[in-house]
């Protein structure tokens, strides 16, 4: 018998599992398809592969402004950007493999089914079936692409993350439906490599849940480089024509809309994958929207824990990870971590985003006395020096505990690390502004940000005087 099976191989699960396994456990890993899971195989690591490329074709399409001059332009190369792509996700995929043999953990390629809280059953790809019995199950299979039944469609042309990543050419011209985070994503990535790209988004913003001075400022500079973006807007039906290309029929602020396209990526949303789990005969309390735990992430059945996607909360990949660390320690009786709630996010747009803590909206809705600060990159030295000076840092404050960070800029996503500290262990204004920060850096402008909340920011214009 096995101290804990793992179903699904993911961020979450292989995670759960090597913690696990560090506490003593035997341990068994079932994957449907790939260990690395969405992340790696379709989401995170891909997708930031093709971010690096969308980020070169921009950095020669402006060399002149270096002083750097190519005869002739340049051509892009699709087998050899997927190439790269496949190495790099192979390498880390491969590098799971290896640190779960390191454990001795066994990794089983199948399809799982809950038998009871001991009993799981493995169907396994190469046609056998196994029998496992277990002390723990941990939950894992996270959560694929959401379709709409109104855009559902035989048409390869209209298509979700998981096939758009495989693309074999740049499409003259792309519309995308949902302004969120993979759909941005995107957006910034075929953008960059001369698509024509519409997006629609239902809201009155892209990427409506960040703080709104990020989300605003981000829409006026993307829609400055060229990129459509339609608020307000929602899709009534697709039409596929006779070439293959789409008819969008919706409308754009109670005005019909109709965009005709060569692609659509359908970017609505991600739901829990369930199927297989056997969830109602376990007992196990859940929705169409997740599965239920508490703090550990054990469900309402001893020994059966749920981490990651599959909860329908927010689906992070590191969040995964936190939660399948928290959940092994639970199964094995020996809870170390703490159960952060501090969790950052990072979008890969052009510029970057990220953020962590309350944003002002929320801070209002609370009715905090509360301060805010920014601090913009136009006066940062590093930031000019790159070239990439768009964006800002923005901290909010209450009293004198700082409890939000929102980055737009150069480097966001690792920026936002020193404020991800700040927020989750309850830092003051005193603590970052006491602390010395290197010069020429874009970390500077987060130490400017929080002196701007006494008003003490060196290099700002002063503040009007009342």
């Amino acid at each position: 018998m096995k101290d804990v099976i793992v179903i699904g191989g993911g961020p979450g699960g292989y995670v759960a599992a090597i913690r696990a396994a560090q506490l003593g456990a035997s341990v068994t890993v079932v994957e449907k398809e790939n260990l690395g899971g969405t992340c790696l195989n379709k989401g995170c690591i891909p997708t930031k592969a093709l971010y690096k490329n969308a980020e070169v074709v921009h950095s020669v399409s402006t060399m002149k402004e270096f002083g750097v001059n190519i005869d002739g332009g340049f051509t892009i190369d699709i087998p050899q950007i997927h190439k790269r792509k496949e190495e790099v996700v192979f390498k880390l995929v491969d590098g799971v493999r290896r640190i779960l043999n390191s454990y001795e953990i066994e990794t089983i390629f199948g399809s799982a089914e809950i038998k009871d809280k001991n009993q799981v059953v493995v169907h396994k790809n190469d046609g056998e079936t196994e029998n496992l019995e277990t002390k723990n199950i941990i939950i894992a299979t996270g959560a694929t692409p959401y379709i709409p039944d109104n855009m559902k469609s035989d048409n390869p042309n209209i298509m979700t993350s998981d096939e758009i990543i495989n693309f074999d050419h740049i499409p003259k011209s792309l519309v995308i439906i949902g302004g969120g985070v993979i759909g941005m994503e995107f957006a910034n990535i075929f953008h960059a490599m001369g698509t024509e790209v519409h997006v629609m988004e239902r809201n009155d913003r892209i990427l409506h849940r960040l703080d709104s001075d990020l989300s605003k400022r981000l829409q006026a500079h993307v829609k400055k480089q060229g990129m459509k973006i339609h608020n307000k807007a929602f899709v009534k039906e697709l039409n596929s024509k006779e070439d293959g290309s789409i008819e969008v029929v919706g409308e754009e602020k109670g005005k019909e809309l109709i965009l005709n396209c060569e692609k659509v990526l359908v970017a609505v949303g991600r739901r829990p994958n369930l199927k297989g789990m056997n969830l109602e005969n376990l007992g196990v309390n859940h929705s169409l929207k997740g599965i239920e735990t508490d703090d550990n992430y054990e469900t309402n059945v001893e020994g059966i824990f749920a981490i990651g996607d599959v909860l329908g909360r927010v689906m992070l990949a590191h969040e995964a990870s936190h939660h399948g660390i928290i959940a092994a320690e639970a199964a094995m009786n020996k809870r170390i971590t703490h159960n952060g709630s501090v969790i950052p996010s990072a979008i890969f747009t052009s510029p970057e985003v990220a953020t962590v803590g309350l944003t002002e909206e929320e801070a209002k809705a609370k009715k905090m006395d509360y301060v805010t600060s920014k601090f913009m990159f136009g006066g940062n030295g590093k930031a000019l020096a790159m070239g990439d000076s768009h964006g800002f840092i923005k901290v909010i404050a209450n009293g004198d505990t700082i409890v939000g960070v929102h980055i737009m800029g150069l480097n966001a996503s690792d920026l936002i690390h020193e404020g991800v500290l700040a927020v989750s262990r309850g830092m003051r204004i005193d603590d970052i502004t006491g602390t010395v920060h290197a010069h020429p850096t874009m970390s500077e402008g987060f130490a400017e940000a929080v002196m701007g909340l006494k008003g003490d920011s060196i290099h700002a214009l002063a503040p009007k005087k009342k």
